[in-house]
Parts: structure tokens; C-alpha cells; sequence
């Protein structure tokens, strides 16, 4: 067993766990988030594997490096068993990083030149590595890709319709939340049929196909603003739209930037939030919230649907993500509109959430299932480090 850190960063958010790991078990030993970071008032949580507060507290986090200091001082106050290693969740590695690994100067590097793929969250990420280095000095680190899940979707899923030079140059469809539906598919183990459909719904959302375990299709491409509407990302968009701005509107790259990823999606048309809950509380007596709320749920179906048509027909739809987990409402949306390919829910399960939530009269299960993403970088971190011997500890230390 190896005792393994796992850290999931986000531009103003830090989750964290500690996991032991062995070859056949992950065993949780706590888990936190730090909210809010750089506000004037952060908010510090975690628990131990059977839920019990172990820390809530609100104070000013500045920065990331001082969350992974506060991380590091609780682990030491509680006396649990300092980390063997650490984990990070990566959410593009660009062109040449397409499988989890350890981190060294050389990846480092290319995660820099991959930033460009997913502005909003790998500068975030790679912050958070090098405090971490800075606090852990010594340990292994792990950086563990939600791309590589989808790494092998075969050429007519992954290739873009664009002129042959610039596929070569690595313009292709990477998927995401590729972490998040692994955790699903291990969750599942031997239930996991031929055919499943993932809902990963959040405030960033993406609809994939899984066929026996692997990914075959999903709805995000190149970056992480494609795909189903989102939070505040637009999803996919006709190209003329962003011509038209260019040409017309005199819009240049950073003003595209952030339309397409801050000031689109559930924020753009309903000109008010963000948050779903928001929306559901407001959408009685605001049409915009409403129209919103119908506009992701009627996006969502339809990518469902065409990821049915990808796998020839469906065995499970498995809800996940802030919003698949724990909205009703839209998860009723959804699927009201999927009756053609035998998707009933029963009413009083969604609402409870009491999987499984599809009818007896179903043909195909529906399940709500919650994401385990950190667990998942746990697993890989301790396969890593298996693979490398016992003397990965001092093989395996980052170059400075």
C-alpha cells in the first residue's frame, strides 16, 4: 500500500484527498476542498473516509501555494502518514501527452507548450505542480490526463473536418472529463454493459460513448469549450458565428476567448448565473432562466441521442457531475425527450436520486452515479509507481 495525494485544481478551487493504494484497493483516508481561492474570504473543508468533519474554516487563501500549505499542515496536525506520492488531475496534454505519467522537466515543458489548449484550466495546474514540488521536495509526481481516456476513439470520431496539414499538427478531438468516466467505469466493474452512455454534468459538460470500457465518441473536441452548452462556455458553435465577429464586429482573439468560455452557456442566455440552482429558483416568474434551463437540458438529450447512434443502441445512461448527480429537474429533461430508444424513469426514484432511476418499463437502465475523479488519480498514481519498482521514491524524484 502507498499512500498517495491526490490534488484536482480549478482556477479559484483546490479539491484534495489522501488515499492508501494497493494493487486490488483504494481505501479513502480524507478528502477537502479549499474554495474560493484568492477572495477575501476562502473557505478550507475536509473529512475523514467515514465523513466526520475533520476541519471548516473560513479565512483569506491567497493563493494556491498557500492552500498546499494548509493541505500539508493538516495532514501533519492529524498525524496521518505522510504521501508516498502525488497525483495531479491534467485536463490537456496537448498533442505528445495523451497517457498519464510521471512528472518530470520534460513534461513540464510540454505542458507549458499545451497550455494554449485549455486556457482555463492547465496554467492553473501546472501552478499547483510546482508548489507542490516546492512543499513536497523529494516526492514522486503524477500527472494524470482527462484525455486519455479517449486516446484510442477510433479516426472517424477523433479526426476534425479540417484541411489534412492541420490535423497532422495535432488539431484533433481529444475529449475530456476523461478521469470522471473512468471512475464510472471502474464503479461499475462487471455491470458495466456493451453499451453505455456518460452524462458527465457540471458546471462544464460532456456526453460520451463507451463501448466495453473504451471511449468510442464525445461530444468535447479540441478544447474543453466544445460540445453541450455549459455553465458559462458556449459548446459548440456554427464557425460563421465567430467570422462574423471577427469581420464584422471587429472581435479579436481575447474578446472571442471570453464570450466562448466566460459569458456564454446557462450565464449567457439567461443573463444572470451561472448556477443551475439559481436558474430553477429564478425560472418561475424570469423567462431567460427558464429558456436556459431548457435550452441545456434539450442540448444534452440531443448529444445523448447521438451517442446512442454512435453505439448502435443503449444498455446504461449513468447521470454524473455536480449537476447529473444531484438535479432532478434536469435529469427528467433529458431524458423525457429519449422515449424512442426506451429511456422511463420512475418519478419517485429520480427525485430521490435512488438508483437506479429508470422505470421497470425501461429498456434501457438509467443510473446516477457519483464521479470519483480523485480517486481515480489515486489509482493511476499507485500504478505508476508500482510499475517503477521499489525504488521509485528516489528514481523518480523531479529534476530540478
Amino acid at each position: 500500500m502507498v499512500n498517495v495525494l491526490a490534488l484536482n485544481s480549478g482556477s479559484s478551487s483546490l479539491k484534495f484527498g489522501l488515499y492508501r493504494v494497493g494493487s486490488s484497493q483504494t481505501e479513502t483516508v480524507l478528502s477537502g476542498e479549499v474554495e474560493s481561492i484568492g477572495a477575501h474570504e476562502s473557505r478550507f473543508s475536509a473529512a475523514d473516509s467515514h465523513r466526520n468533519e475533520l476541519v471548516t474554516e473560513t479565512a483569506p487563501i491567497a493563493t494556491h501555494s498557500d492552500a498546499i500549505i494548509r493541505i500539508g499542515g493538516l495532514l501533519a496536525d492529524s498525524g496521518i502518514p505522510a504521501p508516498d506520492a502525488i497525483g495531479h488531475r491534467v485536463v490537456h496534454g496537448g498533442p505528445t501527452l495523451l497517457q498519464h505519467c510521471v512528472i518530470d522537466d520534460s513534461v513540464l515543458r510540454r505542458l507549458e507548450t499545451a497550455a494554449a489548449f485549455a486556457p482555463l484550466h492547465t496554467p492553473a495546474a501546472l501552478a499547483v505542480i510546482h508548489y507542490a514540488q516546492e512543499h513536497f521536495p523529494g516526492l514522486p509526481q503524477v500527472a494524470c490526463f482527462d484525455t486519455a481516456f479517449h486516446a484510442d476513439m477510433p479516426d472517424v470520431a477523433r479526426t476534425l473536418p479540417i484541411a489534412r496539414e492541420l490535423v497532422a499538427s495535432g488539431l484533433q478531438r481529444y475529449g475530456f472529463h476523461g478521469l470522471s468516466c473512468e471512475s464510472i467505469v471502474h464503479q461499475l466493474g462487471d455491470d458495466l454493459p456493451a453499451r453505455t452512455v456518460i452524462a458527465h454534468l457540471g458546471n462544464g459538460a460532456s456526453v460520451t460513448a463507451v463501448r466495453s470500457g473504451k471511449s468510442i465518441d464525445t461530444s468535447m473536441g479540441l478544447t474543453p469549450t466544445g460540445g453541450v452548452m455549459m455553465g458559462t462556455r458556449s459548446g459548440d458553435l456554427d464557425p460563421g458565428v465567430l467570422l462574423y465577429l471577427l469581420r464584422e464586429k471587429h472581435f479579436d482573439a481575447v474578446m472571442l476567448e471570453d464570450l466562448v468560455d466566460h459569458r456564454s452557456g446557462l450565464r449567457g442566455i439567461s443573463g444572470t448565473s451561472s448556477d443551475m440552482r439559481l436558474l430553477h429558483a429564478a425560472a418561475p416568474a424570469d423567462a431567460a432562466a427558464r429558456l436556459a434551463i431548457q435550452m441545456f437540458c434539450y442540448g444534452v438529450r440531443k448529444q445523448v441521442a447521438a451517442m446512442v447512434a454512435a453505439l448502435d443502441g443503449v444498455d446504461l445512461i449513468v447521470f454524473t457531475g455536480g449537476i447529473g448527480e444531484h438535479d432532478a429537474q434536469v435529469r427528467a429533461g433529458i431524458c423525457s425527450g429519449l422515449s424512442s430508444v426506451g429511456v422511463s424513469l420512475d418519478e419517485g426514484r429520480n427525485r430521490t436520486a435512488n438508483d437506479p432511476i429508470s422505470s421497470f418499463a425501461s429498456s434501457c437502465a438509467v443510473r446516477v452515479l457519483a464521479s470519483q475523479e480523485d480517486e481515480q488519480i489515486a489509482r493511476h498514481t499507485g500504478t505508476l509507481l508500482a510499475s517503477a519498482g521499489p525504488s521509485a521514491t528516489t528514481r523518480l524524484v523531479p529534476q530540478r
